[in-house]
């Protein structure tokens, strides 16, 4: 099993020893060491090359973007930002971050992130491609599970707020973009229906018709209509229609459900 150094770069001792605790189950990631500041940690990157960097972006001093921009150009590490604002999302992508993550750090984001990480390394390292297909398909194999969308993010002009799945009564096809219904609000993502579908927990979503995805807890009713289609109501009052296109995926849950 490879080993990956690890460097975790935060002015908060709690949160760094946050990130110690989490990573303790994951037994091919090293901690070289801990930095308070960017400057100990640019010192620490150029003698030790860590493969994973825990980046804090809110620092005294340098911040961590200003930290990124002075990385030596053979540094190759990963890197996972660690903030307690979302505001930062954006500018974390756009220099090409692993990922995001918001404080206090959730352990699902957490073990999603050092999933990520692995895979990524585990494709720089490996000698060929068909040797890192061979590692990626067998950590998946291994792990059996299949990351669904958990969270979205929508972008109302320079603020970038949240939705969870979890709170998604359904989705709505709006041209080139997907509506989430959440209570009486309708946020709109940049996605298609078709893209999303694959991506939301079966066990929870199901598509009902060419612009409607349910997530099926909020189904309260459902009544048959003579030409074989259905109509749904949701918690909310909602009414739903599905087309006998997508009846037999519906007809699945219900089955199980009765």
């Amino acid at each position: 099993m490879s080993k990956y150094k690890v460097l975790i770069v935060d002015d908060e001792p709690l949160a760094r020893e946050g990130i110690r605790l989490r990573l303790k189950p994951y037994s091919d990631f090293t901690i070289l060491d801990e930095c308070e500041d960017a400057v100990t940690a640019l010192k620490a990157i150029r003698n030790e090359m860590p493969d994973l960097i825990f980046l804090d972006i809110q620092m005294q001093g340098m911040d961590g973007f200003e930290m990124l921009k002075r990385l030596p150009k053979n540094c190759h590490s990963q890197v996972i930002f660690l903030t307690a604002y979302d505001q930062y999302a954006l500018t974390a992508f756009e220099v090409h971050a692993l990922d995001y993550l918001l404080k206090p750090v959730d352990p699902k984001r957490f073990a999603h992130a050092m999933q990520r990480a692995r895979s990524h390394l585990k494709l720089a390292n490996t000698s060929s491609i068909e040797d890192r297909l061979r590692d990626l398909l067998a950590e998946h194999e291994r792990s059996g599970d299949t990351l669904y969308l958990e969270r979205f993010a929508v972008r109302t002009g320079r603020r970038i707020t949240y939705v969870f799945a979890d709170e998604i009564d359904w989705l709505e096809a709006v041209g080139d973009y997907v509506g989430l219904h959440v209570g009486k609000n309708r946020p709109l993502i940049r996605a298609t229906l078709d893209d999303l579908e694959g991506r939301l927990d079966p066990r929870k979503f199901v598509r009902i018709h060419r612009s409607s995805v349910v997530q099926l807890s909020r189904i309260r009713e459902v009544q048959k209509l003579p030409n074989r289609d259905l109509r749904l109501r949701l918690v909310d009052g909602t009414d739903l229609r599905v087309s006998r296109t997508y009846r037999d995926r519906l007809d699945q849950w219900l089955s199980k459900s009765q």
